[in-house]
């Protein structure tokens, strides 16, 4: 199972001007900075949490049906599962219809059965599987405990640039921890 981002969101879930407030910056100095740290901050609450924040296109790749047919998706929140297609030995594709297979976005985690669709013949990598995830494609979508956690990291990142700050590592604030705990999936 392989699992690779196809579409990066289109916007950050805290914008330039919220993280510049948030900082009490006010010129143009530091823009690109900023911008990368909250990316870097994003990327960090998404790993965190195991959830994506903004709309993201991901493809799931398999190399064939899982026992059951029951395929288990290892992002959070999925918001739809947009086509799944089946390769064949030379390596063209036969998307399935919509009637040969059912989502449940809603569960956690969210998971597909296939019904007695085709087998793939491909050797490898027989089973791809496009959708979508996160909380929405606006910001104010993503819950504004991890929006904060975003700015409380870029705060952190801007103030300490240096992994090592006085010989000691330094360390996720305890407030992202905090912020960030609620939404954490957590694997049993």
């Amino acid at each position: 199972m392989t699992l690779f981002l196809v579409n990066p969101p289109a916007a950050e879930p805290v914008s330039l001007a919220e993280a510049k407030a948030f900082l009490k910056v006010e010129t143009d100095d530091e823009d690109v900075l900023i911008g990368t740290l909250i990316a870097a901050a994003r990327l960090h609450v998404e790993a965190a949490t195991r959830r994506v924040l903004m709309s993201q296109g991901w493809r799931l790749v398999l190399d064939g049906w899982p026992p059951r047919r029951r395929i288990e998706i290892p992002l959070s929140p999925v918001r739809s599962v947009d086509q799944i297609m089946v390769y064949d030995d030379a390596g063209d594709p036969t998307v399935l219809p919509e009637t040969e297979w059912l989502a449940d976005a809603v569960s956690f985690p969210a998971r597909i059965y296939v019904r007695e669709a085709m087998e793939p013949t491909a050797a490898f990598n027989g089973i791809e599987i496009d959708l979508t995830a996160g909380y929405g494609p606006d910001p104010a979508d993503v819950p504004e405990g991890l929006r904060l956690a975003i700015l409380q990291l870029v705060a952190q990142w801007h103030e300490t640039r240096e992994p090592v700050a006085f010989g000691a590592v330094s360390e996720v604030p305890e407030a992202v921890r905090a912020l960030t705990a609620p939404y954490r999936a957590l694997a049993l």
